[in-house]
């Protein structure tokens, strides 16, 4: 007899300024840190709360455990219809828990529900959990767009929204 524990994950839309969602984005930014040797590997314009237009805060018996957010993207950086996937993070302990997978559907639903129909992200050379998540997700390769065109540590993924 098997015995299969189901966790319920929660995703809620906080503000940016939210102090658990900003504790999870310095969580993110450390582990970073450590994979690139640098405290700003980011090679892009960092997100603000004017900016972001969508930030989720996944929580676990009322634990946060992972975010995520969207911002809309214009000019050269972006075609019409393109939001970035930014900070997307979940806490070492709650990988493998399926709440990535939760953030992210959750932020492919506000896309579609704000008129976006296209979720470009950028990783790193140095997060191939990172790149093999958005593969096994359907993200493809992109040519690097915006900042991140010319740097050697990005790689960029995108992936055409559609209502099922």
């Amino acid at each position: 007899m098997t015995n299969t524990l189901t966790t319920e994950i929660l995703v809620e839309d906080r503000p940016w300024t939210d102090p658990e969602g900003a504790h999870l984005r310095c969580e993110q930014r450390a582990e970073i840190a450590i994979r690139y040797g640098t405290d700003d590997s980011e090679p892009g314009v960092k997100p603000t709360a004017a900016d972001i237009a969508v930030f989720l805060v996944a929580s676990v018996d009322g634990k946060p455990v992972g975010c995520g957010a969207l911002r809309e993207l214009h000019g050269e950086a972006a075609e019409a219809g393109d939001a970035e996937i930014k900070r997307m993070f979940v806490r070492s302990k709650s990988r493998g828990t399926g709440a990535s997978v939760t953030v992210l559907r959750e932020l492919e639903k506000r896309a579609l529900a704000l008129g976006w129909t296209r979720l470009v992200l950028e990783t790193g050379t140095a997060q191939p959990d990172a790149t093999r998540f958005y593969e096994r997700e359907g993200y493809v390769t992109i040519p690097n767009f915006g900042h991140y065109k010319g740097n050697p540590d990005s790689v960029c993924y995108g992936k055409t929204l559609t209502h099922e």
